[in-house]
């Protein structure tokens, strides 16, 4: 019988507390599910998906969120429960924002710094998927994904970095394994995940004299209906596509969100304090396979 996906975290985190902390004592910040007390994350595109549920796992663990999207009513919807997850019952702070608008960019970090006075995790989340190939691609496409899925991170994480020196935080990148393999068809998209690997590897390794760390995690297909927000598949399409992924996951079955926000908060954290400049594959083995 396949154990659900909650089961399946809670064993992990078990392991690892068992083997990091053997016979210690846990700490209270552990006990009390209270291990990113204090601190100030940033989460763009948390309106749905993965950065939704990243949001969400932030604040069980006692974080001070802030949350940005364009659309405000997913957005009030998940500051909800962030807010009943929250063991001191915050309230996140939400922007609503156009990742490729520069004037809202540039709000992001002056609102976050301004309200909270800090900021010790930035996670690039927000992204957007074009279908295409190199002859049906238009430029106009390609400009939409590049900026959003490349730009965009760029100029925030340029203008956090001052402030994340300050307090010693890190970065967590949310690419895709088409930024580490070759795949038909998502031109467009796979050159921006590629990019985005290599902004992770490349700002790694200029931020680590200053203790500041920078990593991302590469998701496989996961159950988000993010090929269907591009319009690229209906939803019987879609259907057929989750299917598929018996024969090009390993694993037999797409991901789900909360597998991949279990990463990230995991890389956030203290756990994870000797890990920079890593591209973390949680995709089911589809990495290291080859079907198509």
């Amino acid at each position: 019988m396949r154990r659900t996906t909650e089961e399946r975290i809670a064993q992990t985190e078990t392991g690892l507390a068992e083997t990091t902390l053997g016979m210690q004592e846990v700490p209270k910040s552990r006990q009390t599910g209270k291990m990113f007390t204090n601190k100030v994350i940033l989460i763009t595109g948390a309106s749905s998906g993965i950065g939704a549920d990243t949001a969400e796992e932030f604040s069980k663990l006692g974080a001070n969120i802030i949350i940005t999207g364009r659309n405000k009513d997913n957005l009030d919807k998940v500051a909800t429960k962030c807010e009943e997850a929250s063991p001191n019952k915050l309230k996140p702070l939400l922007i609503i924002a156009d990742m490729n608008n520069e004037n809202d960019v540039e709000n992001i970090i002056k609102t976050s710094v301004n309200h909270f006075n800090k900021l010790d995790v930035l996670v690039n989340n927000a992204g957007v998927l074009e279908s295409g190939s190199i002859e049906t691609t238009s430029l106009e496409q390609y400009d939409r994904v590049m900026g959003t899925n490349v730009r965009s991170p760029y100029h925030l994480t340029m203008l956090a970095t001052p402030h994340l020196v300050k307090s010693k935080g890190n970065i967590v990148n949310v690419s895709s394994v088409t930024g580490m393999r070759s795949f038909p068809n998502v031109l467009a998209y796979c050159m921006s995940k590629a990019a985005l690997d290599q902004f992770t590897r490349c700002v790694a390794l200029e931020l680590a004299p200053k203790g500041v760390r920078v990593n991302a995690v590469n998701p496989g297909v996961i159950v988000t209906g993010l090929h269907k927000k591009d319009g690229s598949m209906n939803d019987e399409q879609y259907e057929a596509f989750l299917k598929k992924c018996a024969d090009t996951h390993a694993l037999g079955r797409p991901g789900e969100t909360k597998e991949v926000s279990a990463v990230i908060v995991f890389l956030a954290g203290e756990g994870a304090s000797n890990i920079t400049g890593a591209t973390i594959p949680v995709d089911g083995g589809r990495h290291a396979m080859c079907p198509r």
